[in-house]
């Protein structure tokens, strides 16, 4: 060998080297990563099954569909966590179990007393056929203004149905809920996301959903003839099924009431009505109390838009973020090409401004593209001239990379001021890795992906990040985050889809629900020694408002008929003088649903008092803000506003 060669060669393994050093995320020491762990302790117990437990791994589809089985009935679990039993506790759980497709409704493990008894929404309410159908999620809300917590139950192969709280109901149980249908006609949709927001600004919740196959498609159908077809392509597809709002337009008398809702086809604009959506998200972006809309997409572009809305006419905008030199196309909001499947918003700086987490696929030495955190630059002016203005960090936080992500969720379990991150992952959990076929697929011609007999084989049996490991991510002094999930025990039997999060028995600390695909669920019962102060707020709008808001100590039941303020902007000066902001949410993410509370980590100060600013929207849409001095602790709040009569029927 000459020395020219080997100097050639010395040079090239050493850029090979370089290069992997660099591609290599910091890492910390096992000493320091227990350390981190130190502050944290859950305890995890099964969620609570009802009926008859079945052992499938998969779903019945369409004949056409039958090679990717496994690949179809990837989805399907969720969780939602609630206060369905009145007791002023988010302890119940709305469980969406696949592997008997029921909605179980339950008390969560380790709440004080035996309340009620684990059941299931009754069946024969939804079914059309055999197999043609499979719930996805559950949302809770107060659907017809009555102050009793009610269901939406959305599903692949059908519209959503409503389960409706009797009035009269007596602890609770299967009969406790009156089932309705959310439209006239029902539908083939594929819904795989959806949330409560007030999206027009008239004072009621409508819905959003996010749609995934086309509509009016057979996929849960094994007796269907009609050709079925996937996404034209990895990276741009639009010909997924049509995402819609579900606009409030009044409350039909009965017992009990039904809501209203006209189904808006024309206000999303066309680049995002269209996406393979996995998961949406709600937030003010920009401080005038209409949430802007986020839709994190399958094989394309997600969509972030401005809302420009007026009482019952909803308008958007389409924003996108700016592409620097040093950034690539698919780190750029709205422009990428990977595989959006949940969505979050929080505080990440603590500088009263709302960033983004997105779920993607980031499995290293497989399907590696990054998960995302949009850092909000504070410019919201910018989103009136169609500019997003957020730029891509999860490189420099260390939260671009963990697996093949799901529901990704922004909790201070600890109470110190700091959120931690938490995200289900995986995919198919199998015995024969499939990884190099997915691979070959999504180098291949997307000319070729729309027809399932081009596609290899997936189903049951086989393995996608099936021994994925769901992450807690913790934050290190030097501002970076790091995964302590398995110091933790966060350790599942199944792949994961769905997080929940709530403080279910009022003691400060914030507990988490998994919902697993195939597999049982898990509750983790936070115990983490010694944590911070804190200010949480529950904020419910009266249904006979005074001028002024009423502070309850506390989360005892409120007896008046109330609903949950969703929507509503919290504003607090911590201890060490930032200003953070968080917002009710209304069902963001996945398949995930947190409770509809404020938490804020106030950290190991003790303060005896925190300024407090809410913001909101009265049950006639007018804008309201008002300020507060509050104790560390639970509070709940009577959120004020106009005298006018309450509104009929339209």
């Amino acid at each position: 060998m000459t020395r020219s060669l080997m100097a050639k060669r010395l040079v090239a393994g050493a850029l090979v080297l370089s290069a992997y050093a660099m591609s290599r995320q910091p890492t910390i020491g096992a000493d320091q990563q227990r350390q981190l762990a130190g502050h944290f302790l859950f305890t995890r117990t099964s969620l609570p099954e009802a009926g008859p437990r079945s052992s499938r791994t998969s779903r019945a589809v369409g004949p056409e569909l039958a090679q990717i089985a496994a690949w179809i009935s990837s989805v399907g679990a969720a969780i939602a966590l609630e206060d369905l039993d009145e007791d002023g506790l988010p302890n119940d759980a709305c469980l969406v179990d696949p592997r008997s497709d029921g909605v179980i409704i339950a008390p969560v493990p380790e709440t004080t007393g035996r309340r009620y008894l684990p059941f299931q929404l009754p069946r024969g309410r939804w079914n059309n056929g055999p197999g043609s159908e499979a719930p996805m999620g559950c949302l809770v809300g107060d659907l017809n203004e009555d102050g009793l917590a009610d269901l939406v139950v959305y599903f692949w192969g059908r519209t959503p149905i409503a389960f409706l709280k009797k009035a009269d109901s007596r602890g609770l149980r299967a009969d406790s809920f009156v089932a309705a249908e959310l439209l006239a006609s029902p539908k083939r949709w594929y819904t795989n996301a959806a949330l409560f927001a007030d999206v027009d600004g008239d004072g009621h919740l409508d819905i959003v959903l996010g749609n995934y196959f086309e509509d009016g498609a057979r996929i849960l159908d094994p007796t269907s003839t009609a050709p079925e077809h996937l996404q034209h392509s990895m990276s741009r597809a639009a010909n997924g099924g049509t995402n819609r709002i579900l606009l409030w337009s009044g409350i039909r008398t009965g017992s009990p009431s039904r809501p209203v809702y006209q189904e808006d086809t024309t206000s999303l604009p066309v680049a995002a009505a269209h996406g393979w959506t996995l998961a949406v998200g709600a937030a003010d972006l920009n401080g005038d109390l209409r949430p802007e809309l986020y839709f994190a997409n399958d094989f394309g572009p997600d969509r972030l838009l401005l809302n420009r809305s007026t009482p019952g006419r909803p308008r958007w905008a389409l924003v996108q973020g700016r592409r620097t030199f040093g950034t690539p196309t698919s780190k750029t909001l709205g422009r990428d090409s990977f595989k959006g499947m949940g969505v979050e918003f929080g505080d990440l700086y603590a500088r009263g401004a709302l960033d983004i987490l997105v779920s993607n696929i980031a499995a290293e030495y497989a399907l590696e593209e990054s998960h995302f955190a949009f850092i909000n630059s504070g410019d919201t002016a910018l989103l009136e001239r169609g500019v997003a203005p957020y730029a891509d960090r999860s490189e420099a936080l260390g939260l671009s990379r963990s697996d093949w992500g799901w529901d990704i969720k922004l909790a201070d379990f600890d109470a110190d001021g700091v959120d931690e991150v938490v995200q289900a992952t995986g995919f198919l959990r199998g015995e024969k890795d499939r990884w190099p076929e997915l691979q070959e697929l999504a180098m291949g011609n997307d000319e070729l992906l729309a027809d399932p007999a081009s596609w290899p084989r997936f189903k049951p049996g086989d393995d996608l990040s099936g021994r994925a490991r769901n992450p807690f991510f913790v934050r290190t002094s030097s501002g970076r985050y790091t995964d302590i999930g398995g110091l933790l025990g966060f350790h599942e039997a199944a792949v994961s889809r769905g997080i929940a999060v709530a403080d279910v028995d009022g003691d400060g600390r914030l507990d988490l629900a998994v919902a697993n695909q195939w597999g049982e669920s898990s509750f983790y019962h936070n115990e983490s020694p010694g944590p911070g102060a804190f200010l949480g707020l529950r904020l419910l709008l009266p249904s006979t408002p005074s001028s002024h808001s009423t502070v309850l100590p506390g989360r005892t039941p409120v007896a008046k008929p109330t609903r949950t303020a969703i929507g509503a902007t919290v504003f607090v000066i911590r201890p060490d003088g930032r200003r953070v902001v968080a917002e009710v949410d209304g069902g963001n993410g996945h398949s995930g649903k947190r409770a509809q509370e404020i938490f804020f980590g106030l950290g190991p100060s003790k303060p005896t008092s925190v300024q407090t600013e809410i913001r909101w929207r009265g049950r006639h849409g007018e804008a309201r803000s008002e300020r507060f001095l509050l104790p560390p602790g639970w509070h709940t709040v009577l959120l004020g506003g106009d005298k006018s009569p309450a509104e009929g029927a339209r």
